[in-house]
């Protein structure tokens, strides 16, 4: 599997005032059907709507009353991007009490580190990224709505607020007090791929990995974030697996040392590790990283090469194409337990190597 490139993840920062300008924009969609003239009442009633989640979102940035009337969940992945790092996430929430059949969700992503805070205006912080838009929500539905995009900002810390809250709908609540409403902050330290040196994304634990007929026009990724090249990936909203599933992960190789003629070599190594209170037999054979306290070794996959004669002539890590390696791994044979997965990412020209681990658990007869 592989990228060819590496596209701008990000439709650029916005400010307060455009925000507030995606709201309205939103909300006259909301409304066209039933208003079409968007008398002076409507005018004002989007101003309010895009004030509203922006307020919200300041009580939680400074420590007031933070809005919760359901949960908010959050996960994020790192990747490299041009220019910086792409984060694609993962929002869930409850909507099945909603009264509206739409919501608005804003989100900013604010510099943290000190080099920032030093910068910062005295009335508004600077955003990393900021944006609002409206959210279709499926009645009846017995899981969680799930929403996924991404945003690109440069290396640093960040603090990421999320505001969700029912829209104004025909027949529903017409108070705003009494729409439901929920505020979450994620504090991320954002990594920097554009050091040179050999890298990985983060490693995903996928359901699946969807192959498309061709790439997406790269000002679409923030809004299918987790596309690579013509790859699809749907990550895993949890850890835990039965038997008769399969464990899929994925992830993405940077900056690998690319000699003569576009040559690099890259060589992966995975290893399985078992929680286990024995602890792993003394006296092994030596041919895996040996087991931490509290862990059994397993077993191993087959190692995965990456270089021009296995991906091809044309593909050109100093151009900046990542690798994308995965592994997909049947737990059929495996018994009931937690697990740990250990990558091994070497550069065979450089000798340089990059490990990561995946926790998982498995359940079931």
């Amino acid at each position: 599997m592989q990228r060819n490139r590496e596209a701008a993840r990000t439709r650029g920062s916005a400010t307060a005032a455009l925000a507030l300008a995606l709201a309205a924009t939103a909300l006259v969609h909301l409304h066209a059907q039933t208003d079409r003239r968007l008398p002076a009442r409507i005018d004002d009633l989007l101003r309010r709507e895009g004030e509203a989640l922006v307020r919200l979102a300041d009580a939680a940035e400074r420590g007031r009353s933070t809005r919760s009337d359901f949960p908010i969940g959050w996960r994020n992945d790192f990747f490299k991007a041009q220019p910086g790092t792409f984060v694609p996430f993962t929002i869930t929430f409850d909507s099945t009490r909603f009264a509206s059949a739409t919501a608005l969700m804003y989100i900013r992503a604010q510099r943290r580190d000190p080099a920032a805070a030093e910068k910062a205006s005295v009335k508004r912080p600077p955003y990393g990224y900021e944006t609002i838009f409206p959210l279709t929500l499926e009645r009846g539905a017995a899981q969680p709505t799930t929403v996924r995009r991404g945003f690109a900002v440069a290396p640093g810390r960040y603090r990421v607020t999320v505001v969700i809250r029912e829209a104004p709908d025909e027949g529903a609540r017409a108070d705003a007090r009494d729409r439901r409403a929920s505020v979450l902050q994620e504090d991320l330290d954002v990594p920097d791929f554009w050091s040179g040196e050999l890298a990985t994304s983060t490693v995903i634990l996928a359901d699946r990995i969807e192959r498309l007929p061709r790439p997406i026009p790269s000002d679409e990724l923030d809004e299918d974030p987790y596309v690579v090249g013509t790859q699809r990936i749907h990550p895993s909203m949890t850890s835990t697996f039965t038997r008769q599933r399969e464990l899929i992960v994925a992830f993405l190789i940077y900056n690998p040392a690319v000699g003569p003629d576009k040559h690099f070599d890259v060589q992966v190594d995975y290893h399985l590790y078992r929680q286990d209170r024995g602890g792993d037999v003394p006296g092994g054979t030596g041919d895996h990283p040996p087991a931490r306290p509290g862990e059994r070794y397993v077993t191993r996959t087959n190692p995965q090469r990456f270089n021009p004669s296995l991906m091809g002539g044309q593909f050109d890590p100093a151009a900046g194409a990542p690798v994308l390696a995965g592994q997909g791994i049947l737990l059929a044979g495996f018994d009931p337990g937690t697990y740990r997965l250990a990558i091994t990412v070497t550069d065979l020209l450089s000798r340089k190597t990059v490990s990561r681990d995946v926790a998982f658990t498995v359940i079931g007869s």
